[in-house]
């Protein structure tokens, strides 16, 4: 077993990854910037390293700082968590050049499966569905560029390779206005991405946003943990997930989960990981996967009864996994609402200083955050700063549940979003289930 991780983030997730490494007897090592000497996980730990001043640049995205701190605390494996470093491939190298432990897949399944010309091309290949599109990057051949948006069909979208949460995209609905489009998105990607490669899909106009989680090890085991309704989205950024999705079938589910999991074991897959896809008329279309943890990961743990994060350590200490597929089995239904500093209405950040805070309690509910009374929300980083999750034994019990979880939260001193997600819970369309990736943005008048 892994004797000591170094946490390379912050907030919940960085509590979340500490608790893990608690129950399986593991040290911990807490890296935090200078505006984050307070946070709960840097209290908690067994060591704690401060690695520079606020700024991202300069702290959670600096790696000579990360691998310094593992050094002077003789740290076995770095976890990096969500976001920052998770998914660079060169951090992974050099975690392991340096003789530490990654826990994430290997370096050169990461940069395979972050330009997204070359993950769509090892998906097809394994079976999994995608987008109608160009099949690799466009090249300098405008007649050629015409004559795909002919047979894809408009309206289509041209997406940076290199792209991701929700940058370096365009939709395109006439032909007349294709080559601009295709021209101004390779000057965005090169100037955000440092890569000019875009490449053409099918623009699907009313999908739903649907996930698969699955874990993998070293020795070609691969399952997947059943999916996830992440639709409900303001500006590409999810608001509301939950396990299974509505209207989803067993059959589904299994299909296109088992050539997920076959799409892992043909890549060498290793860890936990999140094939995202876009459904509409009942067909499934790979868009992305997540090389990572997910943020929305505790509705599948809650469905399943599966410590994700557990299980990435595992498999990264050299374990074989410890659950085959027949042994994953979905139970009720469990819903998750992203807690943010931020005002209902406007949107606008919210730092400042907690004065109360009291988290809900009673039967499937689940507070995953790093506040406290007292804890100052600082503004350098992202508004969330805690994840609501609702379990039940269908998907009504966990709505009724979650609508009395989030009346008995009370977090004084800023402004919450808490009132918006207590508006989602309550429309007739979310209570439906099936809503589409623009409903929200639709109904906030956006």
């Amino acid at each position: 077993m892994i004797e000591k991780i170094l946490i390379a983030n912050r907030g919940e997730i960085a509590l979340r990854i500490l608790r893990a490494c608690r129950e399986l007897g593991i040290k911990t090592v807490a890296v935090h910037s200078e505006a984050d000497r307070d946070l709960k996980h840097v209290l908690l730990a067994d060591e704690s390293v401060c690695i520079g001043p606020a700024p991202s640049r300069d702290s959670y995205l600096h790696i000579p700082a990360i691998i310094s701190a593992a050094e002077v605390t003789d740290t076995v494996a770095i976890h990096p968590g969500y976001g920052f470093l998770s998914e660079n491939a060169d951090f992974a190298e050099r975690v392991e050049r340096s003789g530490f432990i990654f826990i994430g897949p290997k370096p050169e399944t990461i940069r395979l499966m972050g330009d997204k010309v070359s993950a769509i091309n090892a998906m097809q290949q394994s079976g999994v569905p995608c987008v109608p599109g160009s099949d690799g990057p466009l090249d300098t051949n405008r007649k050629r560029t015409i004559e795909l948006g002919r047979e894809i069909g408009y309206p289509v979208i041209i997406k940076a390779a290199g792209g991701g949460g929700g940058r370096g995209m365009r939709v395109v609905h006439a032909e007349a206005t294709l080559l601009n489009a295709v021209s101004l998105t390779q000057a965005e990607a090169a100037a955000a991405f440092g890569n000019d490669m875009v490449y053409m899909e099918k623009y699907l106009e009313n999908p739903r946003h649907i996930e698969f989680q699955l874990l993998a090890d070293q020795y070609g085991n691969a399952i997947h943990l059943g999916e996830r309704d992440c639709s409900m989205q303001r500006r590409h950024q999810k608001v509301v997930e939950e396990a299974p999705a509505p209207g989803i079938t067993e059959a589904q589910r299994s299909e296109i989960g088992e050539r997920c999991a076959e799409a892992c074991r043909s890549i060498g897959y290793r860890g936990a990981g999140t094939f995202e896809f876009l459904y509409e008329d009942g067909h499934f279309y790979f868009i992305e996967m997540n090389t990572r943890i997910q943020v929305e990961h505790p509705v599948t743990e809650m469905v399943t009864g599966i410590d994700i994060v557990k299980e990435q350590i595992l498999v990264a200490a050299g374990e074989k996994l410890r659950y085959g597929q027949e042994q994953v089995e979905m139970r009720g239904h469990a819903i998750e609402c992203r807690i943010n500093a931020e005002d209902s209405e406007t949107f606008i950040p919210s730092p400042g200083v907690i004065q109360e805070f009291h988290a809900p309690g009673g039967p499937g509910i689940r507070m995953e955050t790093h506040i406290y009374s007292g804890y100052r929300v600082p503004s350098q980083y992202d508004s969330m700063i805690g994840k609501l999750i609702a379990h039940g034994e269908d998907r009504s019990a966990a709505i009724a549940r979650m609508c009395s979880a989030l009346r008995e939260t009370v977090i004084d001193g800023i402004n919450t979003n808490i009132n918006l997600q207590r508006q989602i819970l309550l429309d007739a369309a979310f209570q439906a289930g099936g809503a589409n990736i623009h409903y929200l943005e639709k109904k906030l008048g956006m």
